[in-house]
C-alpha cells in the first residue's frame, strides 16, 4: 500500500470522528522527515482522543503501525509518527498558535479527492 492510499485511510478515520478542517500536505519534495502530513484539529479532549484511536486503529488494520506517539490524554497536540505519514491533532487554539501550514508552505497541499 501507498503512503497516499495510507493517508486516505487516516482521513476517513478522522471524518468519522468528526474532525474539523482536515489538511493533508506533501512535503516529499521538501523534506526528507516524511511524505505527508495530516493536520486536523478537535472541540475537545474527548474528541481528540477519539480521533487518534480511530487513526490508530484504522491504520492498524491497513497494516501500518506508529513509530512514535507523542501526546497524553490531556494534550492538545498530538503527533502521530507513522514513518511516512505524520498526523498532528489539535485543539483549535493550539492549531492556530502553531500554524503548521504556514511553517510547511512549500509542501504541496492536496485535496482529498485527490487521494
Amino acid at each position: 500500500m501507498t503512503s497516499k492510499e495510507y493517508c486516505k485511510i487516516a482521513v476517513a478515520a478522522l471524518e468519522d470522528r468528526k474532525a474539523e478542517d482536515i489538511k493533508i500536505i506533501d512535503i516529499q519534495s521538501i523534506s526528507p522527515i516524511a511524505d505527508y502530513f495530516i493536520i486536523a484539529n478537535g472541540t475537545n479532549q474527548p474528541q481528540l482522543q477519539a480521533m487518534r484511536d480511530a487513526c490508530d486503529e484504522a491504520l492498524g488494520r491497513a497494516g501500518l503501525f506508529k513509530k512514535q506517539l507523542e501526546g497524553n490524554s490531556n494534550s492538545t497536540w498530538i503527533l502521530m509518527d507513522y514513518g511516512d505519514i505524520i498526523i498532528h491533532i489539535f485543539s483549535k487554539e493550539d492549531r492556530l498558535f502553531y500554524d503548521l501550514e504556514r511553517i510547511w508552505r512549500d509542501g504541496t497541499l492536496i485535496d482529498q479527492s485527490e487521494l
